[in-house]
This record gives C-alpha cells, sequence and structure tokens, in this order.
C-alpha cells in the first residue's frame, strides 16, 4: 500500500550504504538458518512478514472464482491477468479486505459488497479507507458470515449466517453470535476471503519456537528467538501491524545483533528511563487538520494511480507548524 516511488527511495538509501540484496531467494527451499550460519553469518534477523491468508475451512472453498486476499491483490501487483466478473464479495472488515474491494472495482467490476460479521463500529480498517471506498461504490453489509459456497465448479454464490452482537471478546469487540434460522444466499461472480493474514513459518527450523498462532517468539526486549544467534521481529512475531512498529523491530534487533556479535550484554542499558525536561507548555491555539486533496472517485477506479494528492507548500508549512494531539497531559498554572 506504500507508494511505489517511496518503497524505491527507501530500498536505494539501504543498498547506498553497502547492504547487499540477493532476489529470489526462499527461505527453506534454497537456503536453511543452519546453512546460512555454515556460510558464515554470524547473526540472522527473521522478518519474513505475515503472507498466509487465513482460511475460513467452510464448505466450497476450493471453488474456482473463491480467492484469498493476499494472493489477489500479489496477482494484481504483479500484472497478472485477474478476471472478477460482475459482482464481487469481499469477506473481512480490516484493511487488506478493503483494498481488495477497491483493487476489484479497479478491475471492471460493476458491483462490490463487503460482508462484515460485526457492525461498522468494530471493523478494524481505517475509517478514512472504509470512507474512500463508499465513494468509489463499494457496498457494507453487516452482521453477515459466511458458512458455505455455492457453485458447480466454479463459485456462482454464497450462503450467510445473520449474526446479533454479545458480550465483548479478547479483541475488545462485541463477540458476533449467529441467529438460528437465518440463512439466506447471495450470488457473486468472484469472492474474496480477507479474514486476516498470518506468517509461513513450516520452512522455519524446528529449533524455533512457536507460539499457539505460529509465530515466533522472542524476547520482548532484545528480540532474540530460542535459536543461538537468530533475532526476529515485525509481521511474523506480532502478527499483521504497521510499517512503524516493524521499523521499531529492526531497529531494535540491529543494536542487539550489534551487542551479540561483540559479545556485548544484550539487555544491559537498555531500560533505562530517559530523563524529561520539564517546562511550562505556551498557550496552544485549537488549529482543525487541513484535509488532504484526493481524486474524484470517477476517476480513481479507472486504475491504480495515487489517490491522495498531498499539501500544496502553504498547506504543508501551516500543518508542519501545527501541534498534534499526542495524549500528552501538560501541567499548566497561573502567572
Amino acid at each position: 500500500r506504500l507508494p511505489k516511488k517511496a518503497l524505491e527511495a527507501d530500498i536505494k538509501r539501504i543498498t547506498s550504504l553497502g547492504v547487499s540484496v540477493e532476489t529470489g531467494v526462499c527461505l527453506g527451499r534454497d537456503v536453511t538458518l543452519e546453512s546460512l550460519f555454515k556460510d558464515g553469518y554470524g547473526a540472522i534477523f527473521v522478518a519474513v512478514g505475515a503472507h498466509e491468508s487465513r482460511r475460513l475451512g467452510v464448505e466450497g472453498e476450493g471453488l474456482d472464482g473463491v480467492l484469498h486476499a493476499l494472493d489477489f491483490l500479489k496477482a494484481v501487483k504483479l500484472g497478472e491477468h485477474v478476471s472478477v466478473g460482475k459482482r464481487v464479495a469481499v469477506i473481512g472488515g480490516g484493511d487488506v479486505a478493503i483494498d481488495s474491494a477497491r483493487t476489484a472495482l479497479r478491475l471492471g467490476a460493476e458491483e462490490v459488497t463487503v460482508l462484515y460479521r460485526r457492525s461498522r463500529k468494530e471493523m478494524p480498517a481505517s475509517p478514512e479507507q472504509v470512507r474512500r471506498a463508499e465513494e468509489e461504490g463499494v457496498k457494507l453489509h453487516f452482521l453477515v458470515a459466511p458458512v458455505g459456497f455455492l457453485g458447480g465448479g466454479r463459485v456462482s454464490a454464497v450462503r450467510l449466517v445473520r449474526m446479533r452482537l454479545g458480550e465483548p471478546d479478547e479483541s475488545g469487540r462485541r463477540r458476533p453470535i449467529p441467529i438460528p434460522n437465518s440463512e439466506f444466499t447471495l450470488p457473486f461472480d468472484t469472492i474474496i476471503v480477507a479474514i486476516g493474514e498470518a506468517p509461513k513459518t513450516a520452512y522455519l527450523s524446528s529449533s524455533l519456537k512457536l507460539d499457539r498462532r505460529g509465530r515466533i517468539e522472542v524476547d520482548s526486549l532484545t528480540l532474540e528467538t530460542s535459536m543461538k544467534g537468530v533475532f526476529a521481529g515485525g509481521d511474523v512475531v506480532t502478527g499483521p501491524a504497521t510499517v512503524v512498529e516493524a521499523i521499531a523491530a529492526g531497529k531494535r534487533a540491529a543494536e542487539s545483533i550489534h551487542r551479540y556479535l561483540r559479545g556485548l550484554d544484550l539487555r544491559a542499558g537498555r531500560r533505562r528511563p530517559k530523563k524529561v525536561e520539564r517546562r511550562m507548555a505556551p498557550p496552544v491555539s485549537w488549529k482543525v487538520r487541513a484535509p488532504v486533496p484526493v481524486l474524484p472517485p470517477e476517476e480513481r477506479i479507472k486504475g491504480f494511480m495515487e489517490v491522495e494528492l498531498g499539501y500544496d507548500e502553504e498547506t504543508a508549512i501551516r500543518e508542519a507548524s501545527r501541534c498534534l494531539k499526542c495524549a500528552l497531559k501538560l501541567s499548566t498554572q497561573n502567572t
């Protein structure tokens, strides 16, 4: 989802520092953690992400036309021909589901519907991205969950059950509960399953300890794994998260690897709190955030150009001078 130019600039900046990149190398097929150590590497950082789409495990999921979101998005990104037909359903309520829905529109679908088992309030997707999708014509159908897919070789419909919301579950969101005798069917030409992502860890060494969700277990401070000399971070540890969190994990791992290769204590001094200078804050006036200019919906769905156009120079300077609300509680006193 990052702009291609921004991503290429970051990669170029990294390689300019002397980092070499070998593409087309598959861990578990071409190399193993053990073989890398034999080749002379002193430490390894595993940051392979979470690129396995979760399965629903319902009848008919193997029919042609039932796609899994990451496979679908990857194929489109690589320029492969992907035909979705006129009516597309996307199952899920996260950012990947919204990305899939908007992508299907750009591939020529006439009707795209997101099917989500909770309400709008519980959707984990960015509200801004959801709003953009609705502007483009994506429909949202809440409180429904798939129980099976129908079709003779190729999917032609999805069988759904209506849901109600119960008490909050471990995620803090209200638990969806099926309503008895409420099943119904909707016709679709293509169905994209986007209910979450998980790491592919089957190819990793048996020496690496995994948690119950199949993610690599690490020391939360040093990012050490159960295998000596191997560190891990990013989505393969946390599950799907943000780019910022992945970058932070990379920085923390780099510090640990630096110490490890030099025989230093990996933990010493890393929990020491920083001293913060206490100063009285100047008066702050309230300023509303300037909306980011975007392409009109009718232009967006014609292709995969950038939707957000960015600020002009004057607005960018004004935004940069605005104090962000970061939940910092300031102490004030009358003088």
